[in-house]
Protein backbone atom coordinates (compact mmCIF):
# COMPACT_ATOMS: atom_id res chain seq x y z
CA UNK A 1 0.00 0.00 0.00
CA UNK A 2 1.28 3.44 -0.91
CA UNK A 3 0.30 6.91 0.33
CA UNK A 4 1.47 10.29 -0.94
CA UNK A 5 0.53 13.67 0.46
CA UNK A 6 1.75 16.41 -1.86
CA UNK A 7 0.65 19.89 -0.75
CA UNK A 8 -3.03 19.04 -1.22
CA UNK A 9 -2.41 18.50 -4.93
CA UNK A 10 -3.05 14.77 -5.17
CA UNK A 11 -3.71 12.02 -2.67
CA UNK A 12 -3.42 8.40 -3.74
CA UNK A 13 -4.81 5.39 -1.95
CA UNK A 14 -4.07 1.94 -3.29
CA UNK A 15 -4.62 -1.39 -1.67
CA UNK A 16 -5.08 -5.09 -2.07
CA UNK A 17 -8.59 -6.20 -1.22
CA UNK A 18 -9.51 -8.81 1.35
CA UNK A 19 -12.96 -10.06 2.34
CA UNK A 20 -15.59 -11.64 0.19
CA UNK A 21 -17.81 -8.61 -0.37
CA UNK A 22 -15.75 -5.46 -0.08
CA UNK A 23 -13.85 -3.24 -2.44
CA UNK A 24 -11.60 -0.26 -1.93
CA UNK A 25 -11.54 2.61 -4.37
CA UNK A 26 -8.15 4.08 -5.16
CA UNK A 27 -8.50 7.80 -5.60
CA UNK A 28 -6.97 11.17 -6.21
CA UNK A 29 -8.42 14.63 -6.45
CA UNK A 30 -9.55 13.71 -9.99
CA UNK A 31 -11.28 10.49 -8.79
CA UNK A 32 -11.26 8.00 -11.66
CA UNK A 33 -14.41 5.91 -11.21
CA UNK A 34 -12.96 3.08 -13.26
CA UNK A 35 -10.45 2.41 -10.46
CA UNK A 36 -13.15 0.79 -8.28
CA UNK A 37 -12.13 -2.78 -7.42
CA UNK A 38 -14.28 -5.71 -6.30
CA UNK A 39 -13.32 -9.19 -5.16
CA UNK A 40 -16.30 -11.00 -6.64
CA UNK A 41 -20.03 -11.61 -6.20
CA UNK A 42 -21.76 -12.63 -3.00
CA UNK A 43 -23.77 -15.80 -2.47
CA UNK A 44 -26.61 -14.34 -4.52
CA UNK A 45 -24.33 -13.55 -7.42
CA UNK A 46 -24.45 -9.84 -6.62
CA UNK A 47 -21.69 -7.43 -5.70
CA UNK A 48 -22.55 -5.61 -2.45
CA UNK A 49 -21.04 -2.24 -1.69
CA UNK A 50 -20.58 -0.83 1.83
CA UNK A 51 -23.27 1.62 2.95
CA UNK A 52 -22.23 4.93 4.49
CA UNK A 53 -24.66 7.07 6.51
CA UNK A 54 -24.11 10.81 6.90
CA UNK A 55 -26.36 13.70 7.85
CA UNK A 56 -26.81 17.25 6.61
CA UNK A 57 -26.11 18.66 10.09
CA UNK A 58 -26.14 17.75 13.77
CA UNK A 59 -29.18 16.35 15.57
CA UNK A 60 -31.11 15.06 12.56
CA UNK A 61 -31.36 11.41 13.64
CA UNK A 62 -28.36 9.87 11.86
CA UNK A 63 -27.72 7.36 14.63
CA UNK A 64 -31.41 6.40 14.73
CA UNK A 65 -31.30 5.73 10.99
CA UNK A 66 -28.09 3.73 11.40
CA UNK A 67 -29.68 1.59 14.11
CA UNK A 68 -32.69 0.92 11.89
CA UNK A 69 -30.43 0.04 8.96
CA UNK A 70 -28.38 -2.41 11.01
CA UNK A 71 -31.58 -4.00 12.30
CA UNK A 72 -32.97 -4.40 8.79
CA UNK A 73 -29.69 -5.64 7.33
CA UNK A 74 -29.41 -8.28 10.07
CA UNK A 75 -32.70 -9.71 8.82
CA UNK A 76 -31.23 -9.99 5.31
CA UNK A 77 -27.57 -10.92 5.88
CA UNK A 78 -25.77 -13.38 8.09
CA UNK A 79 -23.15 -11.04 9.52
CA UNK A 80 -23.52 -7.27 9.50
CA UNK A 81 -20.36 -5.27 10.13
CA UNK A 82 -20.37 -1.79 11.63
CA UNK A 83 -17.65 0.83 11.70
CA UNK A 84 -17.48 4.51 12.56
CA UNK A 85 -14.30 5.53 10.72
CA UNK A 86 -14.04 8.93 12.38
CA UNK A 87 -15.56 9.62 15.79
CA UNK A 88 -15.56 12.36 18.38
CA UNK A 89 -17.28 11.54 21.67
CA UNK A 90 -15.71 8.39 23.02
CA UNK A 91 -16.16 5.82 25.78
CA UNK A 92 -13.83 3.22 27.25
CA UNK A 93 -14.52 -0.43 26.40
CA UNK A 94 -12.74 -3.77 26.66
CA UNK A 95 -11.14 -5.16 23.51
CA UNK A 96 -11.08 -8.94 23.72
CA UNK A 97 -8.58 -9.09 20.91
CA UNK A 98 -6.11 -6.77 22.63
CA UNK A 99 -7.12 -7.87 26.14
CA UNK A 100 -7.08 -4.28 27.31
CA UNK A 101 -9.26 -1.18 27.57
CA UNK A 102 -9.45 1.07 24.51
CA UNK A 103 -11.42 4.18 23.53
CA UNK A 104 -14.09 3.98 20.85
CA UNK A 105 -16.81 6.30 19.62
CA UNK A 106 -19.90 6.03 21.83
CA UNK A 107 -22.10 5.02 18.88
CA UNK A 108 -19.85 2.04 18.19
CA UNK A 109 -20.50 0.81 21.72
CA UNK A 110 -24.22 1.38 21.28
CA UNK A 111 -24.53 -0.52 17.99
CA UNK A 112 -22.20 -3.39 18.86
CA UNK A 113 -23.79 -4.09 22.24
CA UNK A 114 -27.41 -3.62 21.16
CA UNK A 115 -27.12 -5.92 18.14
CA UNK A 116 -24.51 -8.24 19.67
CA UNK A 117 -22.06 -7.86 16.78
CA UNK A 118 -19.58 -10.13 18.52
CA UNK A 119 -17.90 -11.19 15.28
CA UNK A 120 -16.20 -7.78 15.10
CA UNK A 121 -13.84 -6.64 17.86
CA UNK A 122 -13.95 -3.08 19.19
CA UNK A 123 -10.35 -2.71 18.06
CA UNK A 124 -11.48 -2.41 14.41
CA UNK A 125 -14.70 -0.42 14.75
CA UNK A 126 -13.48 3.07 15.64
CA UNK A 127 -10.08 3.66 13.99
CA UNK A 128 -9.88 7.46 14.28
CA UNK A 129 -11.17 9.49 17.24
CA UNK A 130 -10.89 13.27 17.33
CA UNK A 131 -10.85 14.43 20.96
CA UNK A 132 -10.12 17.94 22.17
CA UNK A 133 -6.70 19.12 20.94
CA UNK A 134 -6.48 16.59 18.08
CA UNK A 135 -6.87 19.20 15.33
CA UNK A 136 -3.98 21.31 16.59
CA UNK A 137 -1.75 18.26 16.79
CA UNK A 138 -2.65 17.33 13.22
CA UNK A 139 -1.91 20.80 11.88
CA UNK A 140 1.37 20.83 13.80
CA UNK A 141 2.34 17.57 12.16
CA UNK A 142 2.26 15.48 15.33
CA UNK A 143 -0.42 13.30 13.75
CA UNK A 144 0.07 12.38 10.10
CA UNK A 145 -2.37 11.93 7.27
CA UNK A 146 -0.81 8.57 6.42
CA UNK A 147 -1.36 7.27 9.96
CA UNK A 148 -5.04 8.16 9.89
CA UNK A 149 -5.63 6.61 6.48
CA UNK A 150 -3.71 3.46 7.36
CA UNK A 151 -5.77 3.08 10.54
CA UNK A 152 -9.05 3.48 8.66
CA UNK A 153 -7.93 1.15 5.88
CA UNK A 154 -6.77 -1.55 8.26
CA UNK A 155 -9.95 -1.37 10.35
CA UNK A 156 -12.28 -1.41 7.35
CA UNK A 157 -10.52 -4.36 5.78
CA UNK A 158 -10.88 -6.36 8.99
CA UNK A 159 -14.56 -5.51 9.50
CA UNK A 160 -15.45 -6.17 5.86
CA UNK A 161 -13.47 -9.38 5.82
CA UNK A 162 -15.48 -10.70 8.78
CA UNK A 163 -18.88 -9.51 7.54
CA UNK A 164 -21.36 -10.03 4.72
CA UNK A 165 -22.23 -6.35 4.52
CA UNK A 166 -20.77 -3.26 6.19
CA UNK A 167 -22.57 -0.18 7.47
CA UNK A 168 -20.39 2.86 8.10
CA UNK A 169 -21.72 5.69 10.24
CA UNK A 170 -20.30 9.12 9.59
CA UNK A 171 -19.79 12.00 11.99
CA UNK A 172 -22.17 14.90 11.43
CA UNK A 173 -22.52 16.31 7.92
CA UNK A 174 -20.51 15.16 4.93
CA UNK A 175 -17.72 17.74 5.35
CA UNK A 176 -17.02 17.06 9.04
CA UNK A 177 -13.39 16.06 9.45
CA UNK A 178 -12.09 18.19 6.57
CA UNK A 179 -9.68 20.08 8.82
CA UNK A 180 -7.81 16.80 9.41
CA UNK A 181 -8.34 15.48 5.86
CA UNK A 182 -10.78 12.70 6.78
CA UNK A 183 -14.23 14.09 6.01
CA UNK A 184 -17.11 11.68 5.51
CA UNK A 185 -17.23 11.99 1.73
CA UNK A 186 -13.51 11.34 1.42
CA UNK A 187 -13.64 8.27 3.65
CA UNK A 188 -16.72 6.94 1.86
CA UNK A 189 -14.85 7.31 -1.43
CA UNK A 190 -11.83 5.58 0.01
CA UNK A 191 -13.73 2.46 1.09
CA UNK A 192 -15.96 2.42 -2.00
CA UNK A 193 -19.19 2.99 -0.10
CA UNK A 194 -22.52 4.32 -1.35
CA UNK A 195 -23.91 7.22 0.67
CA UNK A 196 -27.26 7.51 2.44
CA UNK A 197 -27.95 11.13 3.37
CA UNK A 198 -30.20 11.97 6.33
CA UNK A 199 -31.99 15.33 6.63
CA UNK A 200 -34.70 16.78 8.82
CA UNK A 201 -38.22 17.11 7.53
CA UNK A 202 -39.26 19.90 5.20
CA UNK A 203 -38.88 20.69 1.52
CA UNK A 204 -36.92 23.81 0.59
CA UNK A 205 -34.49 23.99 3.47
CA UNK A 206 -34.03 20.20 3.56
CA UNK A 207 -33.24 20.04 -0.16
CA UNK A 208 -30.83 22.98 0.10
CA UNK A 209 -28.91 21.21 2.86
CA UNK A 210 -28.91 17.96 0.90
CA UNK A 211 -27.54 19.73 -2.17
CA UNK A 212 -24.55 21.10 -0.26
CA UNK A 213 -23.71 17.58 0.91
CA UNK A 214 -24.37 16.00 -2.50
CA UNK A 215 -21.84 18.28 -4.17
CA UNK A 216 -19.06 17.15 -1.84
CA UNK A 217 -20.01 13.51 -2.40
CA UNK A 218 -19.81 14.08 -6.13
CA UNK A 219 -16.39 15.70 -5.73
CA UNK A 220 -15.09 12.56 -4.04
CA UNK A 221 -16.77 10.22 -6.53
CA UNK A 222 -19.26 8.87 -4.01
CA UNK A 223 -22.55 7.51 -5.28
CA UNK A 224 -25.72 8.60 -3.47
CA UNK A 225 -27.75 5.49 -2.69
CA UNK A 226 -30.69 7.54 -1.46
CA UNK A 227 -32.06 9.96 1.10
CA UNK A 228 -33.91 9.56 4.38
CA UNK A 229 -36.04 12.48 5.55
CA UNK A 230 -36.52 12.42 9.30
CA UNK A 231 -38.72 14.01 11.97
CA UNK A 232 -41.48 14.90 9.52
CA UNK A 233 -44.55 16.61 10.98
CA UNK A 234 -47.55 14.31 10.89
CA UNK A 235 -49.77 16.92 9.25
CA UNK A 236 -47.13 17.44 6.51
CA UNK A 237 -46.13 13.81 6.05
CA UNK A 238 -47.85 12.92 2.77
CA UNK A 239 -46.98 16.29 1.25
CA UNK A 240 -43.31 16.00 2.23
CA UNK A 241 -43.05 12.42 1.01
CA UNK A 242 -44.67 13.20 -2.36
CA UNK A 243 -42.71 16.32 -3.23
CA UNK A 244 -39.36 15.20 -1.86
CA UNK A 245 -39.62 11.95 -3.83
CA UNK A 246 -40.43 13.95 -6.96
CA UNK A 247 -37.67 16.53 -6.41
CA UNK A 248 -34.96 13.93 -5.74
CA UNK A 249 -35.81 11.93 -8.84
CA UNK A 250 -36.14 14.98 -11.08
CA UNK A 251 -32.93 16.68 -9.92
CA UNK A 252 -30.64 13.82 -8.95
CA UNK A 253 -32.23 10.59 -10.15
CA UNK A 254 -32.00 9.39 -6.53
CA UNK A 255 -34.81 7.74 -4.52
CA UNK A 256 -36.28 8.75 -1.22
CA UNK A 257 -35.41 5.65 0.80
CA UNK A 258 -37.36 6.72 3.86
CA UNK A 259 -39.71 9.38 5.13
CA UNK A 260 -39.94 9.06 8.90
CA UNK A 261 -42.63 10.86 10.91
CA UNK A 262 -41.64 12.66 14.08
CA UNK A 263 -41.63 10.66 17.31
CA UNK A 264 -41.45 13.29 20.09
CA UNK A 265 -40.60 10.70 22.76
CA UNK A 266 -37.15 10.19 21.21
CA UNK A 267 -36.36 13.86 21.80
CA UNK A 268 -37.43 13.84 25.45
CA UNK A 269 -34.59 13.78 27.98
CA UNK A 270 -34.51 11.07 30.61
CA UNK A 271 -33.43 11.72 34.19
CA UNK A 272 -30.26 9.89 33.20
CA UNK A 273 -29.62 12.70 30.68
CA UNK A 274 -30.25 15.35 33.31
CA UNK A 275 -27.69 13.72 35.57
CA UNK A 276 -25.15 14.22 32.79
CA UNK A 277 -26.24 17.79 32.10
CA UNK A 278 -25.91 18.87 35.73
CA UNK A 279 -23.08 16.49 36.63
CA UNK A 280 -24.93 15.12 39.62
CA UNK A 281 -27.00 12.11 40.66
CA UNK A 282 -30.55 11.55 41.77
CA UNK A 283 -30.84 11.63 45.55
CA UNK A 284 -33.74 9.17 45.54
CA UNK A 285 -35.82 7.47 42.91
CA UNK A 286 -32.80 6.11 41.04
CA UNK A 287 -34.84 3.21 39.68
CA UNK A 288 -36.66 5.80 37.55
CA UNK A 289 -33.53 7.35 36.00
CA UNK A 290 -34.55 6.20 32.50
CA UNK A 291 -37.97 7.79 32.74
CA UNK A 292 -38.44 10.42 30.04
CA UNK A 293 -40.00 13.87 30.37
CA UNK A 294 -41.26 16.28 27.76
CA UNK A 295 -39.48 19.62 27.78
CA UNK A 296 -42.83 21.21 27.01
CA UNK A 297 -44.19 19.99 30.35
CA UNK A 298 -41.55 21.56 32.62
CA UNK A 299 -43.18 23.48 35.46
CA UNK A 300 -41.36 26.11 37.52
CA UNK A 301 -43.01 26.24 40.94
CA UNK A 302 -43.54 29.74 42.30
CA UNK A 303 -46.94 29.18 43.92
CA UNK A 304 -48.01 28.17 47.42
CA UNK A 305 -47.83 24.59 48.63
CA UNK A 306 -51.62 24.27 48.39
CA UNK A 307 -51.64 25.32 44.74
CA UNK A 308 -48.70 23.05 43.98
CA UNK A 309 -50.49 20.05 45.45
CA UNK A 310 -53.51 20.90 43.30
CA UNK A 311 -51.24 20.93 40.24
CA UNK A 312 -49.81 17.53 41.16
CA UNK A 313 -53.31 16.10 41.10
CA UNK A 314 -54.55 17.79 37.93
CA UNK A 315 -51.54 18.00 35.60
CA UNK A 316 -50.18 14.99 33.68
CA UNK A 317 -48.65 12.51 36.10
CA UNK A 318 -45.31 12.53 34.27
CA UNK A 319 -44.36 16.19 34.71
CA UNK A 320 -40.94 17.63 35.49
CA UNK A 321 -41.09 20.21 38.28
CA UNK A 322 -38.41 22.74 39.18
CA UNK A 323 -38.25 24.67 42.46
CA UNK A 324 -35.75 26.76 44.40
CA UNK A 325 -33.73 25.16 47.16
CA UNK A 326 -35.36 27.44 49.76
CA UNK A 327 -38.79 25.90 49.15
CA UNK A 328 -38.68 23.22 51.85
CA UNK A 329 -42.47 23.11 51.80
CA UNK A 330 -42.55 22.17 48.11
CA UNK A 331 -39.87 19.50 48.50
CA UNK A 332 -41.62 17.83 51.44
CA UNK A 333 -45.05 18.24 49.87
CA UNK A 334 -43.81 16.51 46.72
CA UNK A 335 -42.46 13.57 48.70
CA UNK A 336 -45.61 13.32 50.80
CA UNK A 337 -47.87 13.25 47.72
CA UNK A 338 -45.79 10.45 46.25
CA UNK A 339 -46.20 8.41 49.44
CA UNK A 340 -49.95 9.12 49.52
CA UNK A 341 -50.39 7.88 45.95
CA UNK A 342 -48.31 4.84 46.70
CA UNK A 343 -50.55 3.92 49.63
CA UNK A 344 -53.71 4.30 47.54
CA UNK A 345 -53.01 0.78 46.23
CA UNK A 346 -54.03 1.61 42.67
CA UNK A 347 -57.08 3.69 43.54
CA UNK A 348 -55.23 6.65 42.01
CA UNK A 349 -52.70 6.67 39.16
CA UNK A 350 -49.09 6.52 40.33
CA UNK A 351 -47.18 9.78 40.54
CA UNK A 352 -44.50 9.74 37.82
CA UNK A 353 -43.34 13.33 38.33
CA UNK A 354 -39.76 14.33 39.14
CA UNK A 355 -38.44 17.32 41.09
CA UNK A 356 -35.33 19.34 40.29
CA UNK A 357 -34.22 21.46 43.25
CA UNK A 358 -32.07 24.43 42.20
CA UNK A 359 -29.70 26.65 44.15
CA UNK A 360 -26.36 28.26 43.38
CA UNK A 361 -23.38 26.67 45.06
CA UNK A 362 -22.14 28.28 48.29
CA UNK A 363 -25.19 30.56 48.37
CA UNK A 364 -28.19 28.32 48.99
CA UNK A 365 -28.29 24.81 50.42
CA UNK A 366 -30.93 22.30 51.40
CA UNK A 367 -30.98 21.89 55.18
CA UNK A 368 -29.59 18.70 56.65
CA UNK A 369 -32.97 17.95 58.20
CA UNK A 370 -34.75 18.08 54.85
CA UNK A 371 -32.06 15.95 53.23
CA UNK A 372 -32.48 13.36 55.97
CA UNK A 373 -36.23 13.24 55.32
CA UNK A 374 -35.71 12.87 51.56
CA UNK A 375 -33.16 10.11 51.95
CA UNK A 376 -35.34 8.30 54.46
CA UNK A 377 -38.15 7.82 51.96
CA UNK A 378 -38.44 5.49 49.00
CA UNK A 379 -39.76 8.40 47.04
CA UNK A 380 -40.20 9.95 43.65
CA UNK A 381 -37.09 11.14 41.78
CA UNK A 382 -35.45 14.20 43.35
CA UNK A 383 -32.29 15.86 42.07
CA UNK A 384 -30.39 18.80 43.56
CA UNK A 385 -28.47 20.94 41.05
CA UNK A 386 -26.11 23.85 41.66
CA UNK A 387 -27.74 26.26 39.21
CA UNK A 388 -30.42 28.91 39.39
CA UNK A 389 -33.88 27.86 38.27
CA UNK A 390 -33.48 29.93 35.09
CA UNK A 391 -30.11 28.37 34.25
CA UNK A 392 -31.42 24.88 34.89
CA UNK A 393 -34.46 25.36 32.64
CA UNK A 394 -32.27 26.81 29.88
CA UNK A 395 -29.88 23.88 30.01
CA UNK A 396 -32.73 21.40 29.74
CA UNK A 397 -34.30 23.26 26.82
CA UNK A 398 -30.97 23.49 24.97
CA UNK A 399 -30.09 19.82 25.44
CA UNK A 400 -30.57 17.33 22.60
CA UNK A 401 -30.87 13.78 23.97
CA UNK A 402 -28.65 11.18 22.33
CA UNK A 403 -29.16 7.45 22.09
CA UNK A 404 -26.97 5.41 24.43
CA UNK A 405 -26.65 1.78 25.36
CA UNK A 406 -27.90 2.35 28.93
CA UNK A 407 -31.30 3.65 27.81
CA UNK A 408 -32.44 0.40 26.22
CA UNK A 409 -36.10 1.39 25.94
CA UNK A 410 -35.33 4.51 23.90
CA UNK A 411 -32.95 2.57 21.64
CA UNK A 412 -35.55 -0.11 21.00
CA UNK A 413 -38.22 2.50 20.38
CA UNK A 414 -35.99 4.22 17.81
CA UNK A 415 -35.35 0.98 15.94
CA UNK A 416 -39.01 -0.04 15.96
CA UNK A 417 -40.10 3.43 14.82
CA UNK A 418 -37.58 3.96 12.01
CA UNK A 419 -37.14 0.53 10.46
CA UNK A 420 -40.63 0.14 8.90
CA UNK A 421 -40.26 3.43 7.03
CA UNK A 422 -37.04 2.47 5.21
CA UNK A 423 -37.20 0.82 1.79
CA UNK A 424 -34.55 -1.89 2.18
CA UNK A 425 -35.35 -3.49 -1.16
CA UNK A 426 -34.55 -0.25 -2.96
CA UNK A 427 -31.49 0.39 -0.82
CA UNK A 428 -30.02 -3.01 -1.66
CA UNK A 429 -30.95 -2.65 -5.31
CA UNK A 430 -29.03 0.61 -5.36
CA UNK A 431 -25.98 -0.76 -3.56
CA UNK A 432 -25.60 -4.10 -5.36
CA UNK A 433 -24.85 -5.00 -8.95
CA UNK A 434 -24.43 -7.93 -11.31
CA UNK A 435 -21.43 -6.07 -12.67
CA UNK A 436 -18.48 -5.21 -10.41
CA UNK A 437 -18.18 -1.87 -12.20
CA UNK A 438 -21.67 -1.02 -10.86
CA UNK A 439 -22.70 0.26 -14.26
CA UNK A 440 -25.20 -2.45 -15.09
CA UNK A 441 -28.79 -1.60 -15.95
CA UNK A 442 -30.29 -2.80 -12.68
CA UNK A 443 -28.16 -0.72 -10.33
CA UNK A 444 -28.02 2.38 -12.55
CA UNK A 445 -25.04 4.10 -14.08
CA UNK A 446 -22.83 6.23 -11.88
CA UNK A 447 -23.88 9.45 -13.64
CA UNK A 448 -27.51 8.64 -12.90
CA UNK A 449 -26.90 8.05 -9.22
CA UNK A 450 -25.01 11.11 -8.01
Amino acid sequence: MLFRHQKQAQVFFQGRIIGSMCHIRSFSTSYDKESTISTGPNSNGRHQRPIYVAATKQHVGKTSVSLALVSGLKKRFGKVGFIKPVGQQHVTVKSKELEQDIKVDKDVCLVREHFELDHVDYNHMSPVIIPRGYTKKYIDGKITYETQMNDIDRAFRRVSGDSDVVLCEGTGHVAVGSIVDVNNAKVAGMVGADMVLVANGGLGSAFDELELNRVLCQHFNVRIAGVVINKVRHDKYEQTKHYMTKALMQRWGVPLLGCVPDRPYLGCPALFDLEKIFKTNLMVGTKHRFRHYSVEDINLITTSLTRFLENLRTKPSRTLYICHVTRDDIILGFMAEYQRRKKSMGAEPPLEAALIVCGRKDKYEVSDEVIDMIMGLDGAPVMIVEYSTHEAMQKIHDYTPKLNIDDKNRVMTAVEHYEPYIDFDELLRRTTSDDSSFNDRDSGRFEERV
